[in-house]
């Protein structure tokens, strides 16, 4: 058990800390939402309630498209683009998808190779872009989750204020829905941005995500040897 919770520390660790997360955020969020009913004279609702509700779902869900629109076009711009001295860039003369060869593709996948990295055709097509494929699906259900359930609050909010609800439809070119989605979009782009800078010039000794201390500025993906 220890040697398999060491081997899979960095995702046990990640996978603990995010229920912990989304605990304390459906915690306080029932807390706000029924100080909320509180202050309309209504009753307080249950926590299954509140979190099976259009408001605690369209605020994860919007975190969520938010997260994975980040990787998914970090994983496709590092294919074609680099960033001279980052770790997290390839190397200047590797920009491009790669030959067989370096992939480990058909005749060239080693004996440990996953099975379709060596059938060919459609089925090593797919593997070889299944990371963004997963990524770009989880980003389109979690951004359709977020407006669907971002409808259902907005005209609960309309309905407060005598307005008549809207559709879904409307509701995808309404001021509330992109402004829900680009306050999270911009901070992902910061944040991917400033990691790759930084990451040029500064350092974390140990981390996998770090050149080596000593390695020179001007190097590209550089790794500890």
């Amino acid at each position: 058990m220890r040697n398999a919770i060491k081997r899979h520390g960095l995702s046990i660790f990640f996978g603990l800390i995010f229920v912990l997360a989304l605990v304390g955020q459906s915690l306080a969020g029932l807390a706000v939402f029924n100080e909320d009913q509180q202050s309309h004279g209504l009753p307080p609702v249950t926590y299954v309630d509140f979190v099976t509700s259009s408001q605690f779902v369209v605020d994860v869900a919007e975190n969520w498209q938010s997260e994975y629109l980040q990787f998914f076009l970090f994983i496709l711009a590092t294919v074609w683009l680099v960033q001279k001295g980052s770790p997290e860039s390839k190397k200047v003369e590797d920009a491009g998808p790669g030959d067989d060869r370096t992939e480990l593709i058909g005749k060239h996948a080693r004996p440990d190779s996953p099975p379709w990295a060596r059938a060919g055709g459609w089925r090593t097509m797919v593997y070889s872009n299944s990371l963004l494929l997963v990524m770009g699906s989880v980003f389109l259900a979690s951004w359709l989750v977020q407006s669907i359930a971002g409808t259902v609050v907005f005209n609960h909010e309309q309905l407060e204020h005598g307005a008549g609800p809207i559709t879904w439809g409307q509701y995808l070119v309404e001021a509330d829905f992109w402004n829900r989605t680009l306050q999270n979009w911009q901070s992902e782009f910061l944040a991917v941005g400033s990691m790759i800078a930084l990451s040029i010039y500064l350092r974390q000794r140990g981390s996998s995500e770090s050149k080596p201390v000593g390695a020179p500025h001007h190097e590209t993906a550089v790794e500890a040897e």
